[in-house]
């Protein structure tokens, strides 16, 4: 059985090269809603960089927040996702207020917060914490299930691409029971 896993994860890296993700290719909003499809959203434009000294997470006024900029980004990207056919999803959140926010305004379905998806910006050492939690969440994901839609923080995507990620931006992989899905690559800007 062992064996026999490789081999299919070594056809499907050879797949995804193929397709151009390794190269953090575009992949169309339809993809999406494809079974066993996970969207890893960076929050909308939040102005800044990290959080103020002394931010707490249970109050949004001592946070970065979304600017009205990043509200119509959230929404336009709500949009376009909705008339890509995805009209509902599964859609979990950090605990920032950006991304809690960011995820209500694309208006896809109700949104349940994930600590696996807080940032660990500044806090070297959570980052292992913090990764292995969301790959244990994504292996126990079912991989033919309805799309899934995480809003998270640049370094949380980084930390499964390798790859910068811009506000409001994000990529698209494909689960495979595993806490490493295969990133199919990123969804096309405005």
């Amino acid at each position: 059985m062992g064996r026999r896993l490789s081999i299919f994860r070594v056809f499907g890296l050879l797949a995804w090269l193929a397709s151009g993700a390794a190269a953090g290719g575009t992949v169309a909003l339809a993809e999406v809603g494809q079974p066993g499809r996970v969207l890893m959203l960076r929050h909308a434009l939040a102005p800044g960089t990290g959080d103020p000294p002394g931010f707490r997470i249970d109050d949004c006024t001592t946070q970065r927040n979304l600017d009205e900029t990043g509200r119509a980004q959230a929404r336009s990207l709500g949009r376009r996702l909705a008339k890509a056919g995805i009209v509902s999803a599964s859609i979990h959140s950090s605990q920032w207020c950006r991304c809690q926010e960011t995820a209500r305004l694309l208006q896809l379905g109700p949104v349940s917060v994930l600590p696996a998806l807080n940032s660990f910006y500044g806090q070297a050492a959570e980052r292992t914490t913090r990764v292995a939690a969301l790959r244990a969440f994504l292996a126990g994901l079912p991989v033919d299930g309805r799309p899934v839609i995480l809003v998270t923080h640049q370094f949380t995507i980084n930390a499964f691409t390798d790859a910068g990620t811009p506000s409001g931006g994000g990529s698209l992989f494909q689960l495979n029971g595993t806490g490493e899905p295969v990133w199919l690559g990123t969804i096309p800007d405005e």
